[in-house]
């Protein structure tokens, strides 16, 4: 079923609302959309409630004025709970959709936050003052200020088309179906290219690290093997937060930064097997 409410600064935002029992909410990453999950929300719908947000301005939530900054999308999901009545869900958060969850942390604690997934985000996506080499490596920090605002630039300009082709480019396998990958860049693409801009700056610029040790729910961290964030990052976040679990795709599992949707078999597995309590150990590749 297709929602949609107004937040208390006057976005509309759209979200699928499927099943019943136990809720499962999934947050997707920059510049794409809920449909990303669309393997999960058919699979986890027959036995939970899955919850699915467009965050403003992407997929089938229009444009806002406003608002697209990390905390305010934290804040989103912390209002579409609150409407819908949730007082525990687990939730995933993959790529900007991990920060908007890290977020929602740090801002209301893990209350009402029963079991929680990382997929594949950073602890900084960019190289914060004072860093080490060390720290650059286990934050998966992938470059300085002045790369991420010529980006940012880049993305909002006349060759912003080819800026985000070129990135989802850099995130997916080798041997992506190429109609998956078309339509991966169409649910990109949807998003207004200034506001998605201002985004990628905000998204950039926060540093989580010292966010992970106060993580008290059970976690399971995802990363892969041949994603462009680091997987020491994903190791090291899982070391950072106490009692995790780490599972790390590797090429043959689709271990880049879609794994979800390029062998969601796989993922679904792994998944479930968390969600249930049990061991989220990968399975043997098919």
């Amino acid at each position: 079923m297709r929602k949609t409410f107004t937040t208390a600064d006057g976005a509309t935002l759209s979200y699928s609302d499927s099943g019943s029992g136990e809720v499962l909410v999934l947050l997707h990453g920059w510049s794409q959309s809920a449909a990303m999950f669309r393997h999960q929300i058919e699979s986890f719908s027959k036995e939970r409630r899955v919850i699915a947000l467009d965050f403003r301005g992407h997929g089938l939530s229009p444009q806002a004025q406003h608002g697209y900054r990390i905390y305010r999308f934290a804040a989103d999901v912390a209002e579409l709970l609150r409407r819908e009545r949730i007082e525990k869900a687990s939730v995933l958060g993959w790529s900007l959709g991990a920060s908007v969850l890290w977020a929602m942390i740090d801002l209301y604690g893990t209350i009402g936050l029963d079991r929680l997934v990382f997929v594949d985000e950073p602890a900084s996506v960019m190289i914060q003052p004072g860093m080490s080499e060390e720290d650059v490596k286990n934050a998966g920090a992938l470059f300085d200020g002045t790369t991420m605002l010529a980006v940012a630039a880049q993305i909002a300009g006349p060759e912003g088309h080819a800026a985000r082709e070129g990135f989802l480019g850099s995130m997916i396998t080798k041997g992506i179906p190429k109609d998956l990958r078309d339509w991966l860049l169409a649910e990109n693409l949807l998003v207004d290219p200034r506001t998605v801009a201002e985004l990628f700056v905000n998204h950039c610029a926060i540093d989580w690290s010292d966010l992970f040790k106060r993580i008290d729910r059970p976690t399971l961290v995802i990363g892969g093997r041949v994603s462009h964030v680091n997987p020491q990052s994903q190791e090291w976040i899982h070391g950072q937060v106490k009692g995790s679990e780490l599972v790390i795709f590797d090429e043959s599992q689709c271990g880049a930064h879609f794994p979800f949707i390029e062998q969601p078999e796989t993922f679904n597995a792994v998944l479930a097997a968390f969600l249930e309590k049990g061991s989220a150990k990968l399975p043997s590749a098919s």
